[in-house]
């Protein structure tokens, strides 16, 4: 058995592994970047090497560097995670090159699924059904366009090394593919080092369904049944649930014959899943599922189908990483119940899921039958270097229904504040009418998203709750009644003027206290009085009464924002940090950066006459590529950033002439 594990990787899925180790008394060592020296994934391990600055391409892409780090702390193997070198066939066989274990499948194998071309020739070759598409070598425009012309609109492109919906675009009409082309090949470089693509047939009522296996080194191969990953944004799956809504007896047993057939066709030992597309215009039937990739990895979604099997799927792939059989065969594994996950992200859902940064000033998730997967705590950073994931969020129930409706109110109940998270967004998905009948499929949230991303307004008595603990002028509690001395002023009442931005306004409120426990708020439209009745020793919890009704809810703040967490909503205020903009466009003289990222491309110069919407300038953040636009027509003044260069939010990449001087 192995005796000690390195991680090679961080985070939620660092954490996670770490969790099941412990358990089965197996020795774990972290490796880190800079940016990730205090990090939850570092305090948990056993041992901690730190492998480089914070850009991964630095530190979690370094091979010798893991390699190093294992040898330094007699680590026997190595779990790669998922992301980073975790589907990587040169990194498994210098790792087994270094007398080292790696827990996941051969090299042989990732090279096999690696590409999705390839993939998909291997597995009709082993009658796996395959969707109809252009999978040749030929990289040209004019082939792909025709190939795409022969397909029939609309077509998806997609990058064929990696995943993640990263290099893929959907194109409705001859006429936008090259520009669609260029952009999937360049996220595709950035993102994999490789700008190759394949064009497949869109289908036009999707679901994506997936097939968990495992296999072992003795020739076994099970399936531990589907999930459906249908609740998607930009192809990045945002909910996953087992087993899928609606799912026949008849087609599960189909898909999962196809995925254990698709494994034994490259002798797949470990855990990996097989992704279909799946045509659900006329429901589910087993004759309309196609091979879509293999991920030869733990994937991201895996706790759903740990909840509804009973299982531990890393103890699973430790045991056969050591050289044991399954621990079961197919006719052992059974469903039971329903299981849900939700992946909380600091985004934007109102801006185009932008992703954010910022400090978890406050983080707090909900006790009982909820399981909550994190790789962060309270006080920690989420940084611009790595994907923007919080934790996941899993419930499971008797039914469907039962699963969703405690996964909404755990994501009602969940506290996060420092920085903007879809938490709300996730809830209304939960809710949704088609989503909760089961009439799900890819364009779901699209089709949805004005109602899934409007916002909450706050009520009157939280905007003032908000700019009164904003103020500063409630005293240090020390619990109870908060009738302490506090402000102090020797003619009138204290006052202090508090300014919150709300719905991208800002707004000016003057807080008064009237007496001991009273006060007054007023301003934007709003005059409140309310009696402060007790606040806790932490300030998060506070009770106070408003028009005659009683109310507690908790609030957190940190230096941008003010967040009251109540009645299963956060309302998030926002304290102006000075004359800026979070637009991707924004300042009607301006483009102005959304967040920290790195400027691919300036597709401007100055004296450039450019119409409202043109695209100007482009960025990559997160993993994530964003076309930042002309504000409005006009004459370019002044580019003030080059290719290459690193930026934060709120900064001015390009400025336009004033309309004055333009005419």
């Amino acid at each position: 058995m192995i005796t000690k594990i390195l991680i090679a990787n961080r985070g939620e899925i660092a954490c996670r592994v770490i969790r099941t180790a412990r358990m089965m008394g197996i020795a774990t060592v972290a490796v880190y970047s800079e940016a990730d020296r205090n990090a939850l994934h570092v305090e948990m391990a056993d041992e901690a090497v730190l492998i480089g600055p914070a850009q991964a391409s630095e530190s979690y892409l370094k091979v010798d560097a893991i390699l190093d780090a294992a040898k330094r702390t007699g680590a026997d193997a190595i779990h790669p995670g998922y992301g980073f070198l975790s589907e990587n066939p040169d990194f498994v066989e210098k790792v087994e090159r270094a007398g080292l274990i790696f827990i996941g499948p051969s090299a042989k194998a990732i090279r096999a699924m690696g590409l999705k071309d390839a993939a998909k020739a291997l597995m009709e070759k082993a009658n796996v059904p395959v969707v109809p598409g252009y999978h040749g070598e030929a990289q040209e425009l004019v082939v792909l366009a025709g190939k795409a012309n022969e397909i029939g609109f609309p077509v998806l492109i997609k990058a064929r090394a990696g995943g993640g919906g990263k290099g893929m675009r959907k194109v409705d009409n001859q006429a936008d593919f090259p520009a669609a082309l260029s952009s999937a090949r360049r996220e595709a470089k950035a993102s994999f080092g490789d700008d190759r693509v394949l064009v497949e047939k869109y289908v036009t009522t999707p679901r994506h369904i997936e097939i968990q296996v495992f296999g072992d080194s003795h020739g076994n191969v099970v399936h531990l049944f589907e999930r459906d990953c249908s609740a998607q944004r930009r192809h990045q799956k945002v909910i996953e649930e087992a087993p899928a809504p609606g799912m026949p007896a008849e087609m599960r047993a189909a898909m999962g014959a196809a995925a254990v057939q698709a494994a034994k066709a490259i002798s797949y030992c470990g855990a990996g899943t097989v992704e279909f597309i799946v045509d659900a215009s006329e429901g589910l039937n087993p004759d309309r599922f196609w091979f879509m990739e293999m991920n030869t990895r733990l994937q991201v979604e895996h706790p759903v189908t740990e909840l509804i099997t009973g299982l531990d799927l890393v103890e699973w792939q430790i045991r056969v990483a050591s050289g044991e059989a399954l621990p079961m065969r197919q006719e052992e594994l059974a469903i039971n119940g329903h299981a849900v996950e939700a992946r909380i992200y600091a985004e934007d859902a109102g801006k185009g899921f932008l992703p954010a940064v910022g400090r978890l000033a406050h983080l707090a998730f909900p006790n009982g039958d909820i399981r909550v997967d994190a790789g962060v705590r309270e006080g920690d950073e989420i940084t611009p270097f790595y994907d923007p994931m919080i934790a996941k969020v899993i419930a499971h129930g008797k039914t469907r229904a039962e699963a969703l409706s405690k996964l909404a109110g755990a994501l009602g109940r969940t506290e996060i504040a420092g920085t903007v998270t879809n938490t709300a967004f996730l809830a209304k998905l939960c809710r949704d009418a088609d989503f909760a009948a089961g009439r799900l499929d890819t364009g779901l949230i699209e089709r949805n998203l004005a109602s899934l991303t409007e916002a909450e307004p706050a009520p009157d008595h939280i905007v003032a709750l908000a700019a009164l603990a904003a103020s500063g002028m409630v005293p240090a509690p020390g619990g109870g009644a908060v009738s302490a001395i506090g402000p102090f002023e020797i003619w009138g009442a204290p006052r202090r003027r508090v300014v919150l931005e709300i719905d991208g306004a800002e707004h000016a409120f003057q807080v008064e206290r009237l007496g001991a426990d009273h006060w007054r708020v007023s301003g934007a439209g709003l005059a409140v009085d309310m009696d402060l009745e007790a606040v806790s020793a932490r300030g998060h919890d506070w009770a106070f009464r408003a028009d005659g009704v009683a109310r507690r809810c908790r609030v957190a703040q940190s230096e941008r924002s003010v967040a009251v967490f109540y009645e299963g909503l956060t309302h998030l205020l926002s304290k102006p940090q000075g004359k800026r903009s979070d637009d991707l466009a924004a300042g009607g003289d301006q483009v102005i950066s959304a967040m920290p990222g790195i400027v691919k491309h300036v597709l401007v110069e100055a004296g450039a006459s450019v119409k409202s919407g043109d695209a100007m300038v482009i960025m990559e953040a997160m993993k994530m590529e964003m076309t930042l636009s002309a504000p409005r027509d006009g004459v370019v003044a002044e580019v003030l950033v080059a290719v290459g260069a690193q930026v934060t939010d709120g900064v001015s990449l390009v400025t336009l002439q004033v309309e004055a001087e333009a005419a």
